[in-house]
């Protein structure tokens, strides 16, 4: 049984901000490969939601995450690629260190994007956060 595609997968989603740009990468793998992204996955069993979105960012990232704080809930049903999503947003509050490319055969691109100038094609998990974002000030 695979989450996401057998039942609802949950996960989760951490929207990074340095000088008011956010932090995306390219996906290479479905939901929505090729599309930009903020970084996040799988909460795993008996795994706290923000410590999971600290785990995942991490690990994508290279990044050293601190404190973080709920912007909302994401859900994504892709049809076409029998795969139905929820994801709990979250903002970085307080992080440290450069991102690199840590995962290369999943995310082998990333940058720091303007949020009135953000890439395309977007994920439809980035362009929720970014939604929830208008409703919370920039850091």
């Amino acid at each position: 049984m695979r989450p996401g595609e057998d039942f609802p997968g949950v996960g989760v989603g951490l929207v990074i901000i340095r000088d008011a740009r956010l932090l995306l990468y390219r996906r290479v793998r479905p939901p929505e490969a090729g599309h930009w992204n903020i970084v996040g996955g799988k909460i795993d069993h008996l795994e706290a939601a923000n410590d999971a979105v600290r785990r995942e960012a991490e690990e994508e990232s290279g990044l050293l995450i601190g404190s973080v704080e709920f912007l909302g809930l994401s859900e994504q049903i892709f049809a076409d690629e029998g795969q139905h999503w929820l994801s709990l947003i979250y903002r970085a509050v307080e992080f440290s260190g450069e991102a690199r490319v840590t995962e290369p055969e999943k995310l082998p691109e990333f940058g720091w994007f303007p949020v009135d100038a953000l890439p395309q094609p977007l994920s439809r998990f980035a362009a929720d956060a970014v939604a929830m974002l208008t409703k919370a000030p920039l850091r």
